[in-house]
């Protein structure tokens, strides 16, 4: 704790750290001037383009891109951990049927850890095997969990996996009982690759701050899945279309942005904490968006987003509040036939991803988070009998 006294000597105080290094990191970069991602040092276009999310979540997790026995050997370990214990989806039963998405799925990945104890004191040392198997299970049990509980809360037997369909073919399969086609599982495939990883946001720093105690990982990031599912991070896309659900056709938007603007509201779905030009996750999802739509035909709700950036440009654009991720994504994800209050869920599904590649960076710095603060309330009081208060 710094007190008031002492609160000079703080070389930088932030509020909600931005711009502070709380840790370095070789896992991903952005630069927000320029619109621009990397994971591990490679263009996020060139992986929606030419990656898949096992292959991608392999280069976040170990740092390069696999040989093809390794990506083989990989999506077979995958495939087979999938499943999940009967006593799981017995916890799911339980649940309110009106539990959030993120809820379940924050409660279940707690409990994996009690189905696949984790070493507590490690010293720094943990073997190898250990770790790859945190990777296998949380990546190949997160969408089965997800999938499961969309379907139980409506009273509907969960889908089992499927060991011949990639993970995102499966994960969409398992969400909806449809076999996907060839561009509904490259549009999911995307979508997942361009969420895997973000850098310092609050649910990766969330992460970090509890496996800095040497908790297992899946508090760790069940920690992550809390913090993801707040409506200022990941939770942001369900208010997208909420939003666009308010406006009845593009000829309101003008007039629903102006009554934003005078009323100094926020616009859901524009502006970054990092970016100060248009999101390369949202122009990537945007062009999923369009394939779509060649195959299943236009939507109305696509025609006023659309319509609220290009408005929003001449207004917004100027000072660098421009189309996020969340713009686009629960346009692409409500076109594929997926509920709304499952759009943060799958933001989940592919973030384990670069939460975990955070996690294993954080296994060998050894040191617990202890922040500052400036102590800014009363000094100095005595302690008052009850008889004497007034």
């Amino acid at each position: 704790m710094v007190d008031q006294k002492d609160a000079h000597k703080i070389s930088c105080y932030s509020e909600g750290l931005a711009g502070i290094p709380v840790a370095e990191s070789a896992v991903s970069s952005v630069d927000g001037q320029r619109g621009y991602l990397e994971y591990r040092g490679i263009d996020i276009e060139q992986l929606a383009e030419n990656s898949s999310f096992e292959e991608t979540s392999w280069l976040l997790l170990y740092g390069e891109l696999p040989t093809v026995d390794e990506l083989a050997t990989f999506k077979d370990e995958l495939c087979h951990h999938r499943r999940i214990k009967f006593r799981l989806r017995d916890m799911m039963k339980c649940f309110p049927e009106s539990a959030h998405p993120m809820d379940s799925l924050q409660a279940t990945v707690a409990a994996l850890g009690m189905f696949y104890p984790f070493p507590k004191s490690w010293e720094g040392k943990l073997d190898p095997k250990n770790v790859h198997q945190v990777f296998v299970n949380m990546l190949a049990k997160v969408p089965t969990l997800v999938a499961a509980h969309a379907r139980m809360r409506h009273g509907d037997d969960p889908i089992a996996p499927r060991d011949d369909l990639t993970h995102a073919a499966n994960f969409y399969y398992m969400l909806t009982g449809n076999e996907p086609d060839e561009l509904v599982t490259r549009i999911m495939d995307v979508a997942l690759i361009v969420h895997a990883e973000h850098t310092m946001n609050a649910s990766t720093f969330s992460t970090l701050v509890v496996s800095s105690s040497h908790a297992d990982p899946y508090t760790s990031i069940s920690a992550g899945i809390g913090s993801l599912s707040g409506p200022l991070h990941g939770g942001a896309n369900e208010d997208v279309l909420n939003m666009l659900d308010e406006i009845s056709s593009v000829d309101e938007v003008e007039g629903y942005l102006k009554g934003k603007l005078d009323r100094k509201e926020k616009i859901s779905g524009l502006g970054h904490r990092v970016y100060k030009t248009k999101d390369p996750r949202a122009t990537l999802l945007q062009k999923l968006y369009e394939q779509l739509t060649e195959q299943l035909g236009a939507d109305p709700t696509y025609e006023i987003a659309s319509r609220i950036e290009e408005l929003s440009h001449h207004t917004l654009g100027k000072r660098g509040i421009c189309p996020n991720v969340d713009f686009y994504s629960g346009i692409v994800y409500r076109k594929l036939g997926i509920p709304t209050d499952v759009f943060t869920p799958i933001f989940a599904v592919a973030r384990v991803a670069g939460w975990l590649a955070h996690w294993k960076e954080q296994l060998g710095v050894g040191r617990i988070y202890r922040p500052a603060q400036i102590y800014t309330g009363k000094k100095g009081l005595s302690y008052v009998p009850m008889d004497e208060r007034n």
